[in-house]
């Protein structure tokens, strides 16, 4: 399935919550969900169909995939990995999809927003523990090291995002070094330390259950 390239306001609107994807203006009073808070389309306002069952679990889902701008197949896999790994499965799915190379150069302040962080990675400005890594699906572990390269620490756009995110804080799993353009990943992100928004993780799990 392709990538989605449509305007990400939309997404926002349909899941009726800012989902962070348009980095500083999501703080801004030109988020979409401020003005608009309704589903797109033409019937958006008069639409308020009630929601069960099957239809609250495929919302989550669509949510977290939204949230992280995981395509359908690579968020099947994962939830697949999850499973066969020890302990609660909603937590094992979030701690991966926190731990790709994308969220943690977004968590790091390196880019205003997941596909800008994305977009950094694919274009080879990302390193782990030294070596370029241009995948922005690779699971990050603890105590590996991601840093801008080299060449690329004099970049406008990471320069910008720098200073567009200063006021936000790390995530206490991140140890974060600015003024070097680097950061080490001290520990597996716990369920407390995941996701800035409101996700019932169970429910993806009934849903890919069935």
């Amino acid at each position: 399935m392709a990538r989605y390239i449509g305007p990400v306001c939309r997404l926002c609107r349909r899941e009726g919550m800012k989902l962070f994807l348009k980095g500083a203006r999501c703080y801004s009073e030109k988020c979409a969900i401020e003005k608009r808070n309704f589903p797109p389309g033409q019937h958006g306002k008069d639409r308020k169909p009630k929601i069960v069952g099957y239809g609250l679990q495929l919302r989550e889902k669509q949510k977290a995939k939204r949230y992280y701008g995981v395509p359908e197949v690579q968020f099947r896999n994962l939830f697949e990995k999850a499973v066969r790994q020890k302990g609660v499965t909603g937590e094992n799915l979030l701690g991966m999809l926190e731990r790709r190379l994308d969220n943690v150069v977004f968590k790091i302040g390196f880019g205003t927003s997941r596909a800008m962080s994305r977009q950094l990675v694919r274009h080879g400005h990302i390193a782990v523990n030294g070596k370029k890594v241009d995948i922005p699906s690779y699971l990050v572990r603890p105590n590996d090291v991601v840093e801008v390269r080299e060449k690329s620490r004099e970049n406008s756009a990471i320069q910008g995002a720098l200073e567009a995110t200063a006021h936000l804080p790390a995530p206490n799993w991140i140890e974060v070094d600015r003024q070097n353009l680097k950061a080490r990943l001290l520990t597996s992100p716990k369920r407390e330390d995941l996701v800035q928004i409101k996700l019932e993780e169970q429910l993806i799990v009934e849903l890919y259950s069935k």
